[in-house]
């Protein structure tokens, strides 16, 4: 059974799109268990709500539970920690822990606010205007599907795909480009970037030392649930 430095078994539950980077910085001896859940969940927050609740309640025994989520559309609000200690990034979606750190999140925002963000994962798993336009075409039509597409997407100004090393940006370069074209309908441009593994380092470092965590992670002690409330940064923006 591995143990931190509080002595208890370390789980890690996260977004398949962490998978490579947890399994590329997460040290082999410091998790006791790693599961990686369906990129989709956080499309219905209540059922990413509900399969992380069962993920936590059927762990084995009292532990350090690592989410690697952010708020994920209110998906973490209300979750229980029960007899465990809930470990989570404090930022409202994956972008901030992709990008490196909530700061380089709000210059991104406060440079383009109406910015939507490809990843890997995002593409792999078809989360993306262009097929959410070919599924509401085939369930009602191409009106209703240009009007709902309008309603959702048209004050977004850029496209962004942000990879974390060179052969997954030119890898997934031509997907994106095919994204990029159709978005170009709400006059959206494309930018690229590399992502930061920064996050993803300070939230293993603070997994081996709760003592040192900071204003980037939520920490929530068994009896308590995560709330809403602690993932705000009003006085930070």
């Amino acid at each position: 059974m591995t143990t931190n430095r509080n002595n208890v078994p370390v789980y890690v539950i996260a977004c398949k799109v962490f998978q490579h980077l947890l399994e590329q910085h997460l040290p082999e001896d410091l998790a006791d268990q790693v599961k990686f859940l369906d990129y989709g969940l956080h499309q219905v927050p209540n059922n990413l709500r509900s399969a992380l609740q069962e993920e936590i309640d059927k762990l084995p025994e009292p532990g350090l539970v690592v989410l690697g989520y952010g708020l994920c559309g209110k998906g973490l609000d209300g979750i229980q920690a029960g007899e465990h200690t809930l470990l989570v990034p404090r930022t409202d979606d994956c972008i901030a822990i992709l990008l490196g750190s909530y700061q380089t999140y709000r210059e991104e925002f406060e440079a383009v606010p109406g910015t939507y963000y490809l990843t890997k994962g995002w593409l792999e798993a078809g989360s993306n205007p262009l097929q959410e336009y070919q599924g509401y075409v085939e369930k009602y039509g191409q009106e209703q599907a240009d009007m709902v597409m309008d309603v959702q997407y048209k004050n977004y100004k850029r496209l962004m795909f942000v990879a974390h090393n060179q052969e997954d940006l030119d890898h997934y370069r031509p997907k994106a480009l095919e994204v990029a074209q159709f978005c170009e309908r709400w006059g959206m441009y494309y930018e690229e970037r590399h992502g930061s593994e920064a996050y993803i380092h300070q939230l293993i470092k603070v997994t081996s030392a709760l003592d040192s965590v900071d204003g980037d992670l939520v920490v929530v002690p068994p009896g308590d649930q995560l709330q809403l409330s602690q993932f705000m940064r009003l006085s930070e923006t």
